[in-house]
């Protein structure tokens, strides 16, 4: 009886690290709001990485992470960096890559702990009327095995759209209150 319930244990837990051999390394996460501002004035928010402390999910779990920022905020260049003791934020850095005035940021993002890790982002807004914005916030990468495991056990592109919601609707907030 033992023997079984020992193989049976085995079985269960082998299966989400064999399911991850077959799992897509790849991953895209996408989440939208409409706010209730002209385009222009939601791209000029969002463009400047330090207003991300006044809506992002990730910033806003620890208001003691210690920030570090170089360069022009708002420029292709400019990199964002936290450093926390909080497992959920844990330490990484984001940088402007790229600039479509207007219409989009795109972003580079390095996780380093808990998990080393890279990703793409964006932000980006199309016009719904003349006073009404769709946002956009979106995160494109490659899981290592380990995080493909994680996945199947906590889907973890439920949880990080989940936070981009959270985030996206915290935004709505901050500027339909502006």
């Amino acid at each position: 009886m033992a023997l079984i319930i020992l193989v049976v244990v085995t079985v269960l837990i082998a299966i989400p690290f064999i399911m991850a051999i077959f799992t897509k390394d790849e991953y895209t996460v996408e989440r939208a709001v409409a706010i209730n501002k002209p385009k222009q004035d939601v791209f000029n928010y969002i463009r400047l990485l330090k207003n991300q402390s006044n809506y992002s999910k990730w910033v806003m779990m620890d208001p003691n992470a210690i920030m570090e920022y170089k360069g022009t905020d708002g420029t292709v260049g400019f990199s964002s960096a936290w450093d926390s003791e909080n497992k959920q934020v844990g330490k990484g850095e984001q940088t402007i890559t790229k600039i479509t005035e207007g219409d989009r940021i795109d972003l580079a993002v390095h996780f380093i702990r808990p998990f080393e890790g890279y990703s793409t982002a964006y932000l980006s807004v199309e016009s719904l009327s003349p006073a009404q914005t769709k946002v956009k916030w979106g995160f494109n990468g490659k899981m290592a095995y380990f995080m493909r495991v994680m996945h199947i056990i906590m889907n973890m592109k439920k949880m990080i759209g989940k936070d981009l919601q959270t985030g996206l609707d915290n935004l709505k907030g901050v500027l339909e209150k502006q």
